[in-house]
């Protein structure tokens, strides 16, 4: 067993060897956190919205913006659009899951907010129709998906699509580029070191 632990850890860190040396994915990175900045900045909100493990990990991502990462400061305006557990199976139910999103960004995104969608595969159905919308309404948007970019790829004003097909170790690396870019836009909003 020890010796699938180790692979297993080996496989995660060979991924986040990839992304060290996609010199485009790391470029793209820098460009999401000065979009975010600039968003921030210009009074706007940052929404996130996955499935599953990418949902946690969106709310996650939300709450180091809301929260705090490093340093005591204000909150930032992020939020993970599923927290609604009412709102979500009511949408669900009433139209479709494929909907739960777009509706959300159609009713309270605003031009230069910035939206960030999780999904692995890049072709969750209602992630996809909530960028459609974002589109619609001059949200920016930041896919953050596994190697091929799915559908997500060409509804994406930045991708960072991780260079693996094995959902885990994608979203391994999405918390450590959500990570980065917490530390980033911290750093740079509140002006610290």
């Amino acid at each position: 067993m020890q010796d699938k632990i180790k692979h297993i850890i080996s496989e995660s860190a060979e991924v986040k060897k990839k992304v060290l040396g996609d010199e485009r994915l790391i470029k793209t990175i820098e460009e999401s956190t000065r979009l975010i900045v600039t968003a921030l900045q210009n009074g706007n909100r940052i929404y996130f919205c996955g499935n599953g493990g990418s949902a946690a990990d969106a709310q996650h991502l939300a709450a180091e913006f809301s929260g705090r990462f490093y340093i005591d400061r204000d909150a930032l305006p992020a939020e993970a659009l599923h927290c609604n557990t009412s709102y979500l199976t009511a949408v669900a139910n009433d139209y479709s899951f494929d909907l739960v999103y777009a509706r959300l960004i159609k009713g309270i995104a605003h031009k230069g907010d910035v939206l960030i969608g999780l999904s692995t595969s890049g072709n969750s159905g209602n992630i996809v129709k909530a960028f459609e919308t974002a589109r619609e309404k001059g949200v920016l948007t930041i896919g953050m998906t596994g190697e091929s970019g799915g559908k997500l790829k060409e509804l994406s004003d930045h991708l960072l699509n991780v260079p693996s097909t094995d959902t885990p170790r994608i979203q391994e690396s999405h918390i450590l580029i959500g990570h980065i870019i917490c530390q980033l836009v911290e750093e740079q909003y509140f002006n610290t070191p």
